[in-house]
């Protein structure tokens, strides 16, 4: 390993550099820094799950080596969604800097806001929506809704001085999404026509022929499923699937079933998504174990959060 790091040159005064950090090559650790001007504008910062043959490794941090020195240049975090591989390290990162203004949807927001209590760290936040225009610095940023797994996710254009970028974190193309909010087309379409310099769309699954399945087809499976069960159904989900939880509760209240979510992740993150009305928890649906240790009974549906982080995201 070499003992030093490779310092860029030093850019001239209208010239935009990007930074991957990482992300790229990996379904994990996204994190994008754009450079111009003296100033520095990061696009999510996420862990990566380690894979099987790395045992006793919790978390892979992306190697803020590059900017470490530069933090005070920082305007501000830009996260497009609230999925660990784009947040989870968010908390690192912010312990080198408190200050960093963090700039993100409300799903989004809430959800960090709720790690970084955990490590006693109160984050400067800016709400944001889609549409929405914002200057930090020498960014100009606009917001573009799009669909994804979880609610709230956004893209965002970037207009400098040197050019324009389209960075759009996660989505997919679901036309008919259970909150009916859908990747706006129509807005990539005018930020095409006025013209945009640089794309960087994401690519998970480019590479395999076909369509990803409507989230609202899973619905009709899964209450077919709890219907013919005559004991419990377990169902693993990662822990900030709303849409999906969403769909279990629909099931199991159909079928006269009482849901009980299991993990601290998945107890939390669907604790904020019904606060903020993006989860529906049916009357009469229980959503925790009554007391530590309690056991569901043989007439209740169970989901427990998915531990590792899946190459196959619906």
């Amino acid at each position: 390993m070499p003992t030093n790091v490779y310092e860029p040159r030093p850019l001239e005064p209208g010239t935009l550099r990007v930074i991957p950090i990482g992300g790229l090559g990996e379904v994990g650790r996204n994190m994008t820094v754009y450079e111009i001007d003296g100033k520095l504008l990061i696009v999510d910062v996420g862990v990566l799950f380690p894979e099987e043959h790395q045992p006793g490794v919790d978390l892979i941090l992306p190697d803020f080596t590059p900017i470490k020195h530069r933090l005070g240049d920082v305007v501000g975090i830009v996260l497009t969604h609230g999925h660990e591989d784009h947040i989870g390290a968010v908390p690192y990162l912010l312990k080198l800097r408190q200050d960093i203004p963090l700039i993100g949807s409300t799903l989004t927001l809430a959800l960090i806001e709720a790690k970084l209590k955990e490590h006693r760290i109160k984050p400067y936040t800016l709400n944001v929506k889609e549409g929405q225009v914002e200057r930090l610095g020498p960014f100009e940023l606009e917001f573009v809704a799009v669909n994804h797994s979880i609610p709230d996710a956004l893209a965002v254009h970037i207009a400098t001085s040197a050019g324009t970028v389209l960075h759009t974190g996660d989505f997919k193309m679901d036309q008919l999404p259970l909150d009916d909010r859908i990747t706006d087309l129509r807005a990539f379409a005018r930020l095409g026509e006025r013209g945009v310099d640089l794309f960087l769309p994401d690519s998970t699954n480019a590479d395999v022929p076909g369509f990803t399945p409507l989230e609202r087809e899973i619905g009709p499976v899964l209450e077919n499923v709890i219907a013919k069960a005559p004991r419990r159904v377990i169902v693993a989900s990662f822990s900030s699937h709303v849409h999906r939880v969403q769909q279990v509760l629909d099931a199991a209240v159909a079928n006269g079933r009482r849901v009980v979510l299991l993990g601290r992740s998945m107890v939390r993150n669907m604790g904020i998504a019904a606060d903020l009305g993006y989860l529906k928890v049916p009357e009469g649906c229980s959503s925790t174990p009554r007391r530590p240790g309690t056991s569901p009974t043989s007439s209740s549906s169970t989901c427990p959060p998915v531990r590792r982080a899946s190459r196959w995201r619906c």
